[in-house]
């Protein structure tokens, strides 16, 4: 081979490996840009997707709050604590006002005259049973539904539902209410500030401004109310002096 063929096939060989390395140089620009391509738009889901993840997050948190949670624990608030609730607001609490219109019908009442109650005077027993929780006034004593001490301004005397609940002594009915602690509850006046409570009754058969002679039937007993499910039923019975709880046992024979 002469020179000039040697010379031609050398300049053949570099431009065929000028051409390799062009074409090599091509591909590795189209896979570079091809690459950052692909990884800046896996870049942007990534950030998408932190971000949905981020935005469901605080839905959900914002979701269950405690306006969710609190009714939720109200509604598992247990009975005996709704009724102490209200024991404490209305403890001791007895209605004894007579009204300007319960005056006007002891005025009109035919059998008013014969209100003589005194402290010599004796009451007759108004239920069947015992007395399940006494008068206290002066300590505290249970109450197994309460689960508490508190101060007692009446007898709670055992009975049974239906039994026929009669007056204790003579006097003009002055007040027929429905209470949460005694329910369905009638007041008579016995004469000279003395008043008779009789509570947890039913099926009334007097009325406002009747007189009822000791003995005489005022209704007939109830279930308990929620303040008395453990003691049973029983009838609630209190006695006043001039608006002040005076102890039944005292005008009782022992």
């Amino acid at each position: 081979m002469n020179k000039n063929e040697r010379l031609f096939s050398l300049k053949g060989k570099g431009v065929a490996v000028s051409i390799v390395i062009g074409f090599v140089a091509v591909i590795v620009m189209v896979g570079a840009y091809t690459f950052n391509n692909y990884s800046k738009k896996l870049s942007e889901q990534l950030a998408k997707s932190e971000e949905l993840t981020e935005q469901m997050t605080k839905e959900k948190s914002a979701a269950v709050t405690t306006d969710d949670i609190l009714p939720l624990e109200k509604e598992k608030q247990d009975t005996k604590e709704e009724v102490k609730a209200e024991v404490e607001k209305e403890e001791n609490k007895v209605e004894r006002e007579i009204t300007p219109k319960t005056e006007e019908n002891l005025e009109t009442a035919g059998n008013t005259s014969l209100l003589s109650f005194n402290e010599d005077s004796l009451l007759e027993w108004p239920a069947s049973g015992a007395v399940l929780i006494n008068y206290s006034m002066d300590k505290t004593v249970f109450f197994s539904t309460l689960e508490q001490y508190q101060y007692n301004p009446a007898l709670i005397i055992n009975g049974k539902v239906d039994e026929m609940i009669m007056a204790s002594a003579a006097g003009v009915v002055v007040n027929i209410e429905e209470l949460a602690q005694t329910g369905l509850t009638v007041t008579l006046d016995m004469g000279n500030g003395y008043a008779a409570i009789y509570g947890q009754l039913k099926d009334i058969s007097v009325g406002i401004g009747d007189y009822v002679e000791a003995g005489g039937h005022l209704g007939s007993l109830n279930e308990p109310t929620k303040y008395f499910t453990v003691e049973g039923p029983n009838l609630y019975f209190a006695i006043t002096k001039d608006g002040e709880p005076v102890n039944p046992l005292s005008y009782m024979e022992s």
